[in-house]
């Protein structure tokens, strides 16, 4: 019998809204890092019929220029689709206790709110123009928010 080889797959798409203000920090040879969590909202019927939410909370880190644009245009309630991958980080307390979380390391996120959307800049005629979907380190597609289901 041969020997059933898996595929590597390791691809996230969420879309939720930021619990807090990113937080920027440098690392030690001045590489930037931003952390912040989303909320992921389900609604379901319960078994009474009573509709009911439900709120998942996922830790989101963005590296270099991605982490940058995160702090510049993110906030506190803004919603976001994050795309990449999932990571498993480890570390331990000042009093020794180990910890570790599994978090999304962002490839490519959108800014989804129309009002007060952040502008990156502005074009000959004056009119603002619309961001572009901000990237991580691997090259993704560009979609506009009109192709977005939600």
């Amino acid at each position: 019998m041969s020997e059933l080889r898996l595929a590597d797959l390791n691809r996230v798409f969420m879309v939720g809204r930021l619990t807090k203000d990113p937080e920027l920090r440098q690392t030690t040879n001045g590489t930037s890092v931003a952390n912040f969590t989303i909320a992921l909202n389900r609604r379901y019927k319960s078994a009474t019929g009573e509709w009911k939410d439900e709120a998942t909370y996922v830790g989101v880190v963005a590296w270099q220029k991605l982490a940058e644009l995160c702090k510049q245009y993110l906030a506190k309630g803004r919603a976001v689709l994050v795309e990449g991958k999932l990571q498993n980080r480890n570390w331990e307390t000042e009093d020794g206790q180990k910890r570790s979380t599994i978090e999304i390391r962002a490839d490519r996120i959108e800014f989804l709110d129309r009002e007060g959307r952040p502008s990156i800049g502005t074009g000959a005629s004056g009119q603002e123009s619309s961001p572009e979907p901000v990237h991580g380190e691997e090259p993704a597609f560009s979609k506009s928010d009109d192709d977005l289901p939600f």
